[in-house]
């Protein structure tokens, strides 16, 4: 009797067992179904958008589902527990939300419909799913897009028919990708799984259309005073407004008792500045490609071959920028919003170019310059009212005079859009992160002798130092005293060519730079 009862006990257990497992595959099947999926996804743009992608409409007939890439390879413990994990999340967002129709261009923030007791439960992120915008967001798309799906499906990366560059391109991937998890097939196919017009995957993007010239300058303008001016580039519809920054002298970064501040802002030291011009804004859209039409070619030409010449005489071409692999303004738009992903050569190369086209010396401001210009005279954190702390949690208190993570709204915006500072100037805090000419140093500030005039930083170094902060940084990162400093390798890490591009970065999407002018002789 007693092996009997142990019998049947076990046979219980397995039937039991078995049921459980065919329920448990039951479950992940069925709530894996497309129709599942967009019961609570109910964004009908992306559906329409997956129905345009190559996931969708290929030459094999080949449907990829909403689960094949946004859940791991299935097979693994990482699947279900992912799968359970977003499911929930999902499930609470929608039922809590009601319908919440979000804005995908708005910053990720913490979700007032998630609590704190429910990511605890689930280890849910803040709400990635309601407040990010996914089509052309690269960041975002790493969040929802695994990698092991990609390659389980797309075993064989060097199919017939394959360009030359995507060869290139896949042997990079399957040498670096072992070491390096942020390579990722979503880098260079983030159309694959969700068609965007706006989404270009080429190396050769033609560029030369966005430029908007409705007139052709026949030379530079005339400046026979130390006042603000328009400036005109002979043979191309660029025109910038550069204004007359006086002489004078302020307290480079930022005292001890500063909110938010950093220890490379200090100590803090006298520096004496020489008059000079700078752009009103960072350098535009239409700006940089009318440099790019001009002068794009596969040549090499050192951005510091003019400046070791006393006057431009002997030097009458420049070369410029080969095509950048995708469209760099992220979808945002071109035209006067302020171009972005140059390399630091790039930037250098266009004050070559543009010094070359008007007759005056332009070229990238040093920190010093920066940091006075940015301040227009005033010793405060910004150069308007509002302390640190508080403009971290009230995008109000910026009084309209920048864009950062708090209205920013994860793009950048047209200058027309922010009042000026003190000088003139527009957008030297926020939208955008500005290159400036010295190697960064931690300690650069010990280094300044107190009333120094016009230092340039440290006579070497790895990396230049960039400033004013951007639309996605936080309000410590806005201020004038605020230092930070290129990463050259990791903003290229993602670039599939071979070799890397020396005019285009691949992995940071908010730098770009304004221009100086030195004041020429004799005005």
């Amino acid at each position: 009797m007693g092996n009997k009862k142990h019998f049947l006990f076990l046979l219980a257990g397995i039937v039991l067992g078995a049921g459980f497992i065919i329920l448990v595959n039951f479950g992940l099947h069925s709530t894996s179904s497309n129709e599942y999926c967009m019961s609570c996804h109910y964004h009908t743009e992306h559906n329409d958008a997956w129905k345009q992608s190559v996931h969708f409409r290929n030459p094999s007939g080949t449907k990829v589902d909403c689960a094949k890439c946004h859940l791991p390879a299935e097979g693994s413990f990482n699947y279900v527990w992912t799968k359970t994990k977003t499911g929930l999340k999902d499930l609470w967002s929608y039922y809590i939300t009601n319908g919440y129709k979000p804005d995908w261009m708005a910053p990720t923030e913490k979700s007032n419909h998630q609590s704190k007791l429910f990511k605890s439960l689930v280890g849910a992120k803040d709400s990635t799913f309601i407040n990010n915008k996914h089509t052309g967001d690269l960041e975002f798309a790493r969040e929802v897009v695994f990698n092991s799906s990609c390659v389980e499906c797309h075993a064989d990366l060097f199919p017939q028919g394959i360009s030359d560059e995507g060869v290139k391109a896949h042997l990079y991937y399957e040498e670096n990708a072992p070491k390096d998890p942020e390579l990722q097939c979503i880098n260079c196919h983030l159309n694959a799984g969700h068609y965007d017009p706006n989404y270009n995957h080429s190396q050769n993007a033609d560029l030369g259309s966005q430029v908007e010239n409705d007139t052709i300058y026949p030379s530079a303008a005339e400046v026979k005073s130390f006042e603000t001016f328009e400036e005109t580039v002979p043979g191309t519809g660029v025109s910038f407004k550069m204004v007359a920054i006086p002489s004078g002298s302020f307290k480079i970064g930022s005292p001890d008792g500063e909110q938010l501040r950093n220890d490379d802002e200090g100590p803090q030291k006298t520096v004496n500045i020489s008059r000079f011009f700078m752009a009103e804004t960072e350098v535009t859209w239409n700006a940089y490609f009318s440099f790019y039409l001009e002068t794009m070619s596969e040549g090499r030409t050192p951005p510091a071959q003019v400046y070791a010449h006393n006057s431009m005489e002997g030097i009458d071409a420049v070369s410029g920028p080969t095509p950048p692999f995708g469209n760099p303004d992220q979808g945002w738009g071109f035209g006067e919003r302020p171009a972005l992903t140059m390399t630091y050569y790039g930037a250098e190369t266009f004050c070559q170019w543009l010094s070359l086209k008007t007759g005056r010396k332009y070229r990238i401001p040093t920190e010093a310059e920066w940091e006075y210009a940015a301040r227009g005279g005033t010793e405060t954190p910004y150069f308007f009212d509002a302390k640190p702390k508080k403009l971290r949690k009230d995008a109000k208190l910026s009084q309209g005079y920048l864009f950062y993570d708090q209205n920013g709204k994860k793009k950048t915006h047209l200058p027309s859009a922010v009042k000026a500072n003190p000088f003139g100037l527009k957008n030297m805090l926020g939208n955008a992160l500005e290159y400036c000419s010295d190697w960064y140093a931690e300690n650069a500030y010990e280094m300044l002798k107190d009333g120094v005039t016009d230092p340039k930083g440290p006579s070497t170094g790895t990396e230049h130092v960039v400033r004013g902060g951007a639309f996605n940084d936080d309000a410590s990162a806005v201020r004038c005293a605020s230092r930070s400093h290129t990463n050259h390798d990791a903003w290229l890490k993602t670039d599939p060519q071979m070799p890397k591009s020396i005019w285009w970065y691949s992995d940071i999407k908010s730098i770009s730079f304004r221009v100086v002018c030195e004041v020429p002789e004799g005005l």
